[in-house]
């Protein structure tokens, strides 16, 4: 049987397949299989239909504990939390074990949510089954507790972890950041560094996002010259988290030569964040040129390229209005 992680994709034609996939199932007779009961299960939810996941979940005759958290992160990933928590509780009476990755998952949605009583409710937990040290668990739960603005609980649990790998590293930086301690953040970069972590765009695209204003021109330099010396310049998400840091940091000089150097990455976001920065600094023309320019690229605007080109001339508009009521 072919893959179903190939199968699934954005479309009411991935989801058909997914159906016809399913309907070869039952007709070879393999359901009772639960890792192909499980693959299925992972094919609806990821095509986001959680009804019929859910009906499916209910129908596998010998679910196991993979079932359990590929249903669970089904709802976290579609939003509904209360759900996906209500299931955590059922497998914990049904006495079904849980592991890193039901704890990554449930928290992953307490975490959006910023629901950091249940969190702290899931941390019992994991300290209870012996998870304080697994690396999965252990990220999720401090990516929680940094999302949650409670980063010293997350340190706290950072320094739980024996070996902390990149996906700990980067939940650790930016909470430190998001609390404005960016001192303690760019420390941390550099003993991420030390310890032989590789740095990658889920470090640095997160922390320029909160390198929002012109005081930490200097900090945004200093991580681009890291970025520079980790060949992580060409990254798509790093290129455009840099835009719109430069672009908030009052320096659209430098802005615009990451964006000219960034010739075979550019995607619609890049374009957007080039137009915005323009905008928001009054480089109208300049801003009106880059729109035309990305449509002969072949980039179809969307609604925050519109909003961004909207707002713009709304905000002329009225500041015109307000010119010629003066004069009367």
């Amino acid at each position: 049987m072919r893959s179903l992680n190939s199968l699934v994709g954005n479309s009411a034609s991935a989801f058909f397949k997914v159906l016809t996939t399913h309907c070869c199932v039952i007709k070879l007779g393999t359901f009772m299989d639960v890792c192909t009961a499980n693959n299925l299960l992972n094919a609806y939810t990821r095509c986001k239909e959680l009804g019929i996941a859910h009906k499916l979940f209910d129908e596998i005759p010998h679910r196991d504990t993979a079932s359990w958290n590929t249903l669970i992160a089904g709802y976290v990933n579609y939003g509904n939390l209360v759900t996906a928590w209500e299931i955590l509780k059922l497998m914990n009476r049904c006495e079904f074990d849980v592991d890193g990755y039901t704890f990554g998952s449930i928290l992953k949605g307490v975490a959006y949510a910023c629901r950091v009583n249940l969190g702290e409710q899931v941390h019992s937990v994991i300290v209870k089954t012996g998870y304080e040290e697994n690396v999965y668990a252990g990220s999720a739960l401090l990516d929680m507790y940094a999302k949650c603005q409670r980063v010293e609980d997350a340190y706290m649990v950072f320094e739980c972890i024996p070996e902390p790998n990149s996906v700990s590293w980067n939940a650790l930086i930016p909470g430190s950041s998001q609390a404005g301690d960016h001192g303690t953040a760019f420390w941390l970069l550099d003993c991420m560094e030390k310890e032989g972590v590789r740095l990658d765009d889920g470090t640095f695209a997160p922390l320029l996002t909160l390198l929002d204003d012109s005081v930490f021109h200097k900090s945004t330099m200093q991580a681009h010259g890291k970025i520079l010396k980790d060949n992580l310049e060409f990254e798509n998400t790093v290129c455009n988290a840099l835009i719109i840091s430069y672009s908030e940091c009052s320096s659209i000089g430098d802005a615009r030569k990451v964006f000219d150097n960034a010739v075979g990455v550019r995607d619609l976001v890049t374009w957007n964040s080039m137009v915005a920065a323009y905008l928001a600094h009054e480089k109208e023309k300049i801003a009106f040129t880059l729109y035309l320019d990305m449509q002969k690229m072949g980039f179809e605007p969307d609604i925050y390229t519109y909003t961004s080109i909207i707002s713009a001339c709304f905000g002329k508009h009225i500041e015109t209005m307000e010119n010629r009521y003066m004069r009367w």
